[in-house]
């Protein structure tokens, strides 16, 4: 059968025959939507994009066993969210392409200074590096006293800001480590 433009009204208006004799095509439509999300598991995050914080659904595919990895099939906006009560503006539509991404980094690179290209390297040994900077750069910039002689123990030559998708629990925390290691510069935007 050729589809032209008066088949496709033909369909059209036997579709609206069909509901206006009375016949619900919802279910169909919502167990066809069910179909693409069966069987998967529901993981309730945040959307990493802006400040706004919009809940998410996140569905992946996979029973948890060891030998499999589970796959994002689905992204929506959470319905039961404050914030968004299910929305997602086109970034956050689109999370499923940064999650299921072929060019995602998934293991740390490190350039060594005067280097052309990245080495892939463990997470102790970034960790350790990052620890040693702020260690360095802490020691070498604090300041004990103001030029009155008052004690002021503050480090001026580091900052830290929260990340607007951490709880505001865990900026909390950031901003406890931020004054014990004497820095002035602090901020956090968390809005959960």
């Amino acid at each position: 059968m050729e589809f032209t433009r008066r088949s496709f009204l033909k369909l059209s208006a036997s579709g609206a025959l069909l509901t206006g004799l009375g016949f619900d095509v919802t279910p169909a439509i919502a167990h066809a939507r069910q179909l693409k999300i069966a069987r998967t598991t529901e993981t309730r995050s945040t959307c990493p994009y802006c400040s706004v914080s919009c809940g998410v659904i996140i569905h992946t595919l996979g029973d948890n066993s060891y030998n499999v990895r589970p796959t994002v099939v689905h992204v929506e906006g959470d319905p039961d969210h404050p914030i968004n009560g299910g929305t997602l503006c086109p970034k956050g539509a689109s999370l499923k392409h940064c999650i299921v991404n072929d060019r995602r980094l998934t293991k740390p690179l490190y350039r060594a200074p005067g280097a052309s290209h990245w080495d892939e390297v463990s997470w102790d040994f970034v960790i350790n590096e990052i620890a040693r900077h702020v260690k360095e750069t802490r020691d070498r910039i604090f300041v004990q006293k103001d030029l009155q002689g008052k004690t002021v123990n503050r480090a001026e030559g580091i900052a830290m800001i929260g990340g607007c998708t951490d709880t505001s629990e865990m900026n909390f925390l950031m901003v406890k480590v931020a004054r014990a290691f004497g820095m002035v510069y602090f901020d956090q935007q968390s809005r959960l």
